[in-house]
């Protein structure tokens, strides 16, 4: 029963999941506290938006990577404040614009990679250089506010059933809709295709410039979905809102069973995942564990759980 537990993925999150749970309740007794709760799940809605672009990239195969999610977010960001404020936009109007600017920003990513034929990891470590500092002269080294109307506040502040609309009426639905795609439709089994075998892939017709593109500009658009919900979380728009939740987002994915070498994974697997790190990240900032400890314990459970799953897949080889 156990070695079945450690060769699914999916059991063993939901079993880590658990015990995090029951451990970080013992350490501080505000964990399990109804505010505490909710700050826990707005904040995952954020970074798992971002962890279900970036698991779309890495299914895609060929080394598919997106280390600049984080500055496309705050590049998108930007774009919907200035859009909101500078031209004095509805902000629902703002959120669209930043949305199709994020998914341009992605695309520029895919063209790149597949077109010039450039190495995922370079292309995004550079563009990732380029959004961050293109979002920082656009808005000048400060926050932008006043869009806080006709109700943009809804998407980041409002709970319907007491659980945050960002939760329910975002990422669980665009976590189904990614879900359906990949496993139902000819998209995803294209995704599959190609992450797993491209030059297979092309021999039987698959499309793999164009499915890698649009992995990329998925990507793009969801790091755009989650400036927009930071945005109305927070009522301002940071040219640093996405800094640092690349790594989140690709450990979250990779956490979650999706295969680095692309072709293997599930979405289920990336949102359970990010249950288990925002469970651990909440529970240790109450305990007054600093970040940097909180890093090293992440980046632990990332190598064990690779450990494992190495240790499951020449057990089924041997087999």
């Amino acid at each position: 029963m156990i070695s079945g537990i450690l060769k699914d993925r999916r059991s063993a999150l939901i079993v880590l999941i658990i015990i995090a749970i029951v451990a970080m309740s013992l350490i501080s007794p505000y964990f399990l506290q109804i505010n505490n709760l909710l700050t826990l799940l707005q904040y995952s809605a954020v970074v798992g938006v971002l962890a279900l672009g970036q698991v779309m990239v890495i299914l895609g195969g060929g080394g598919g990577i997106d280390l600049s999610i984080g500055s496309t977010m705050s590049l998108s960001s930007v774009v919907f404040g200035l859009a909101a404020v500078n031209y004095g936009l509805s902000p629902w109007i703002a959120a669209v614009i930043a949305l199709v600017a994020g998914a341009g920003f992605g695309t520029i990513n895919g063209l790149l990679i597949t077109m010039l034929n450039l190495p995922p990891l370079i292309v995004t470590l550079g563009t990732m250089y380029l959004y961050s500092s293109l979002a920082q002269v656009l808005a000048g080294g400060v926050d932008i506010t006043g869009f806080d109307r006709e109700g943009f506040r809804t998407i980041g502040q409002m709970s319907v059933a007491g659980v945050p609309f960002q939760v329910l009426c975002i990422l669980l639905p665009l976590g189904a809709v990614m879900a359906f795609v990949t496993r139902r439709t000819a998209f995803g089994r294209n995704v599959y295709a190609v992450g797993s075998n491209d030059v297979a892939a092309r021999l039987a017709g698959v499309p793999v410039t164009r499915t890698r593109i649009s992995l990329y500009a998925i990507s793009g658009g969801t790091a755009a979905l989650g400036a927009v919900i930071t945005a109305s979380w927070l009522l301002n728009a940071k040219s640093t809102a996405g800094v640092g939740l690349e790594l989140q987002a690709i450990t979250i994915a990779v956490l979650g069973g999706a295969a680095i070498t692309g072709g293997i994974g599930r979405i289920s697997g990336t949102l359970l995942a990010l249950v288990l790190v925002a469970v651990l990240n909440n529970g240790l900032q109450l305990a007054g564990v600093g970040s940097t400890y909180q890093i090293g314990l992440l980046g632990a459970v990332l190598i064990i759980s690779m450990l494992v799953r190495a240790r499951g897949q020449s057990k089924t080889l041997v087999a």
